[in-house]
């Protein structure tokens, strides 16, 4: 599989982004502007590392022989895919990571491949916890029988630009944190640029590596 149509490829890459950015900023900026990148480096860096190991090593509670159906959530300015699985009365919501594959997915039966889950010939990649409870928000379940024009809509939803504009719109809070940094730490026309980039980034990041869906 080409790693641009990995589903964990986007929120790498975000990762890349978000790493380089705090690296960028870093000669123009004093002591504490510095130390506040640092923080955000390791932070990233961790977070990151620990979403993408749990997204390879763990099934989520997700079994062989459950029946899976994908939903998804809506909840304020957070879009994500669940799959829905049951087995002999019992429900499991397991959160997963993006895949233009997901939105023509009918119900399928689970199948595991050592730790990898896998839906037909789909692999999916848990993008957090199970939960026995409905995720909170709107939630939009797929059509039971193929859609027609689901393949277009696919392609659609995976543009990365696409993807990226959709995760950004938090950032609208990132002026207000490089004006707040302003006012506690000082530094003027350049701190108050550096933060707001920089949050602006970060909370793309985190939509991104938490999973985020596009469609």
């Amino acid at each position: 599989m080409r790693f641009r149509g990995h589903p964990l490829a986007y929120p790498v890459v975000v990762t890349i982004g978000a790493l380089a950015m705090c690296f960028a900023w870093a000669p123009f900026g004093d002591m504490e502007l510095r130390g506040l990148l640092a923080a955000l480096v390791l932070i990233i860096l961790g977070y990151t590392g620990f979403r993408v190991g749990y997204a390879l090593r763990s099934t989520a509670g997700i079994g062989a022989g459950m029946t899976a159906r994908r939903i998804r959530q809506q909840f304020r300015l957070v879009s994500r895919s669940w799959l829905e699985c049951t087995t002999d009365g019992r429900t499991l919501w397991v959160p997963v990571y993006f895949d233009p594959a997901l939105m023509t997915l009918t119900p399928t039966r689970v199948g595991m491949d050592g730790r990898a889950i896998r839906l037909g010939e789909l692999r999916v990649y848990p993008a957090g916890r199970s939960r026995n409870s409905e995720p909170v928000g709107r939630l939009v379940d797929n059509p039971s029988r193929p859609d027609p024009d689901g393949g277009e809509l696919a392609a659609t939803a995976a543009r990365w630009r696409r993807r990226l504009l959709l995760d950004a719109q938090p950032a609208v809070v990132a002026p207000f944190v490089g004006l707040f940094w302003v006012y506690v730490a000082g530094g003027g026309t350049l701190a108050f640029v550096a933060v707001t980039v920089v949050a602006g980034t970060t909370v793309t990041w985190l939509s991104a590596v938490r999973g985020s869906d596009p469609s």
